[in-house]
């Protein structure tokens, strides 16, 4: 893996303190003989540490017990880390590459993320430790019995967690009882005087007290004493969790040659010697940031958690564009926190983990495999991280529910949102839970500012408190100093950092009346906004797809195969081609089609008869070692045809639905508000106001002001234009996934960039404006595009419909008002709107 400038920072002062430890014990050899307390690993501490003064350990033999600590925030590889910390002190302190190390973790969820890691042959961190022992790694666990012959000649990592380490009586914890498995690593029971002498080496070994005197004693074979023989290197995650006196003596009775800690909040006990800051994680590209807050004013939760859903969808939407660019696979999880998960503690008033499933099923487009529970009595997640985890393009994971069971130990860089649907009254939540949204996929930013950044949801808190909590959280994460990069959001309230603009006074009265139209549906005699899951893609007629031109489908016998890379140890790498030998009996997997296919058709049957369809009629025609060679490149070109049959159909019905009148494009006063202007929008403190390219302020804008980086370039020359147009009334920038916007046949809502009105030829005081025009602008490298197409044709069904005199009946305000729609592109904006508004 490659490092990152702090690692190697990091690594390079670990090495150099490694080496003054070692020289320090060389040269305190002698001393030793005659002064047993002479402490040569705080000789060697660095008075330039930040740390400058040691606090000194002593091992369960009342030896020097050299300890440091790495301080090193949520998200900054901590793993990683220790796993490099472990070969450079086999090389520069215990100069072997064989022995024990004990790596102890406090929590169960971590202990199962390391285990997993490391036992995997495939997984960077077990190809690292293989590199440190040249290839002679072995992982246990505490109930794994090995030989000395086994720590001789391997680097054996045993992993065991805080709790079963920290013994409360030495006959409690099973490791400390006498067992089978480890008599080699002792004296034979009838060996007393070698009982005696290693009594005598070791005094803190645990003994049966058969008798009067030393030689009476007999040593047991358990696991902890063996520990105790082995002088292990102790790495401490968590290393923070370890400081109660019972934890601090545990660990000092294994006798280690050393304890390495990592931690993002030591404690002011701790030896630190090298420590990370938020800001150096920032500009590695390693955490998603700004964290941006969402405090909703209402009292219902499910409101809240409707909003962490629509922008957890936003989010895949841009995932999927940025990986259609870069085929990097992001899948953005909201991680839901509840307050009772329990099977007895579902009550009214309180938010339950079932009550989050059910209202998440019942929304368009979440399938039940897309939720996970995270609890103490139910652990979905297990499942998932043995079948890959949560990273892998097969996990269908969208939502995880969870009460406690993320607040420390887990990160997942999927994870983007937190919906915090917790009584306002608690504090902790978001204290907890914040590092868990912060890691950055693959440690590299996407540039896409969305997939940058991470999110919370929550409602009914107060502003200031709610900073509070979160700069309190990046406390405990070991992020300080990037609290300043937390943009709270309150529903259509300032912001603490931010400034609300109304409307300007002499729009405000017009715009309470401008209602613009949608594509609603009648339902049990009301009408309801148009779902695209359950009014468009529920009614496709699938049997319909055309699949027919996949028949003739060229396959290239190149690809019949696989490239294999072969390296030494050597920089030299072979690449040789392999050819795919497929047997008799090898057959196409149609399962997996359908399932490749579930986001473009999401019936499984229906998918995999398509996918047998295409399928037998490429056997027909090659052999059949070529199709299944380039199963994968047939998979690719089935799902972009079936999305653009469903695409195809999914327009055909909703123009059927507009025939027959089910479905109407019509004003009404919806609740959600979503087509009326806002009342307010917010800029944040120190942000440039957008003005005219002749830079002085917009006149015209429905704002007091708008924000410079609301607008781009051509988008300022359009309010430019619009603002000196004296027939104008008003105009305002329609804010993406926040105001107004279009549902078509298409999944992903239209959010237009302005929306404008005019003045009539003959303005009257009481009705001042018109017309009203909702624009969309395309840059000219988006002209032609199949997105500016669709958006165009959509939009001229909407002026064709807005046309029909009934289109206002429910709100008489916007009676008498024309409504067009328009897709205008960079290089003929001026003349569209030339002949728009002439």
């Amino acid at each position: 893996m490659i490092l990152k400038e702090f690692q190697k920072r990091v690594l390079a002062s670990v090495r150099d303190h490694l080496q003054r430890l070692r020289e320090w014990r060389e040269r305190a050899a002698p001393i030793l003989e005659h002064d047993p307390e002479y402490d040569w690993a705080r000789r060697a501490w660095p008075p330039t540490a930040p740390s400058p003064s040691y606090l000194p350990r002593r091992s369960g033999v009342n030896a020097p017990l050299p300890t440091f600590c790495v301080k090193v925030p949520t998200g900054g590889g901590k793993t990683l880390l220790a796993i490099r910390i472990i070969d450079l002190v086999n090389v520069h302190y215990r100069r072997r590459q064989t022995g024990l190390v004990l790596w102890i973790v406090p929590s169960t969820q971590i202990y199962n993320q390391t285990q997993r890691a490391l036992k995997d042959r495939d997984h960077p961190y077990r190809q690292q430790l293989d590199v440190s022992s040249a290839g002679r790694t072995r992982i246990l666990d505490k109930g794994t019995a090995f030989r000395p012959t086994d720590v001789r000649e391997n680097l054996c990592v045993l992993l065991l967690m805080l709790p079963s380490a920290n013994r409360e009586t030495k006959e409690s914890l099973r490791m400390f009882r006498d067992s089978g498995g480890f008599e080699a690593f002792f004296p034979a029971e009838d060996d007393l005087d070698g009982h005696r002498a290693l009594l005598e080496e070791i005094p803190n070994l645990d003994v049966f007290a058969t008798g009067e005197g030393l030689w009476r004693r007999q040593i047991k074979t358990s696991l902890g004493n063996t520990l105790r023989s082995l002088d292990p290197l102790v790495v401490l995650d968590e290393g923070h969790k370890a400081y109660s006196a019972r934890a601090k003596a545990t660990l000092e009775g294994f006798n280690p040659c050393m304890i390495v800690e990592l931690s993002a909040t030591p404690p002011k006990e701790a030896n630190v010697l090298v420590e990370v800051s938020g800001r150096e994680l920032l500009a590695e590209e390693m955490i998603k940031l700004d964290l941006h807050i969402r405090n909703s004013a209402s009292v219902d939760w499910r409101h809240t958690l409707l909003s962490a859903v629509e922008h957890r969808d936003a989010l895949e939407a841009e995932a999927r564009a940025y990986e259609a660019d870069t085929n990097v696979h992001i899948r953005p999880i909201c991680v839901i926190q509840v307050e009772r998960t329990g099977r007895e503690q579902r009550s009214a008033g309180f938010v339950h983990a079932e009550d989050v499933r059910e209202y998440l099923l019942r929304h368009p487009g979440i399938r039940a495999e897309h939720i996970a529970l995270k609890t103490s009595q139910r652990d979905e997640l297990k499942a998932i991280d043995e079948a890959g985890g949560l990273l892998s393009r097969e996990c269908p994971v969208r939502y995880i529910v969870t009460k406690q069971a993320l607040q420390e130990g887990w990160d997942c860089a999927f994870a983007y949102v937190l919906a915090i649907l917790t009584n306002p009254s608690s504090r902790s939540a978001l204290t907890q839970l914040v590092g868990r949204i912060l890691r950055q996929p693959f440690a590299s930013k996407t540039h896409v500012p969305a997939l940058d950044e991470s999110y919370v949801f929550c409602f009914q808190r107060r502003g200031n408190a709610l900073l509070r909590e979160v700069r309190k959280g990046f406390g405990l994460e070991g992020l300080q100093g990037l609290e300043g990069r937390v943009a709270l959001d309150e529903d259509d309230a300032a912001r603490p950092n931010e400034v609300a603009h109304g409307q300007r006074e002499r729009f405000r009265a017009a715009a309470r009346n401008l209602v613009l139209p949608a594509f609603m549906m009648r339902d049990a005699g009301e009408w309801r906004l148009v779902s695209y899951e359950a009014d468009i893609l529920a009614r496709i007629p699938w049997d319909e797809l055309d699949v027919a031109p996949l028949y003739d489908l060229v396959l290239d016998q190149e690809d019949a195969g696989q490239m294999e890379f072969r390296t030494g140890l050597d920089a030299n790498v072979e690449i040789s081609h392999v050819e795919a030998r497929a047997s008799e009996q090898a057959e196409v997997d149609c399962y997996f089609a359908a399932n490749h296919l579930l986001e473009v058709l999401p019936n499984p049957w229906r998918g995999h008869a398509v996918a047998r369809e295409v399928f037998d009629a490429l056997l027909a025609r090659h052999p059949r070692e070529r199709v299944l060679g380039n199963y994968v490149f047939v998979l690719e070109e089935l799902r972009r045809r079936v999305e653009a049959e469903r695409d195809r159909l999914a327009r055909r019905v909703f123009g059927e639905l507009l025939d027959a009148g089910a479905m109407r494009f019509m004003v009404v006063a919806d609740e959600l508000g979503f087509n009326r202007p806002p009342q307010s929008v917010q800029s944040r403190a120190g942000a440039r106001q957008a003005n005219r390219d002749d830079g002085a302020p917009f006149t015209r804008d429905l704002f007091e002001r708008t924000d410079e980086g609301e607008v781009n370039a051509l988008e300022t020359s359009v309010a430019t234009y619009l603002d000196r147009q004296e027939r104008l009334f008003f105009w305002y920038r329609n804010r993406s996934r926040k105001d107004y916007f279009v549902q078509g046949w298409k999944r992903n809502r239209v959010y237009a960039d302005f929306v404008f009105t005019l003045r009539a030829d003959e303005p009257d005081a009481d009705d001042p404006f018109h017309r009203v025009f909702v624009m969309e602008t395309k840059g000219l490298h988006l002209k032609g595009a199949a997105d500016t197409d669709y958006k165009r044709s959509l939009f001229d069904i909407c002026s064709a419909r807005a046309r029909q005199t009934d289109w206002a009946e429910f709100v008489p305000a916007m009676q008498d008002k024309v409504v067009r729609f328009e897709v205008v592109d960079e290089d003929e904006w001026k003349s569209r709107l030339n002949a728009l508004l002439g």
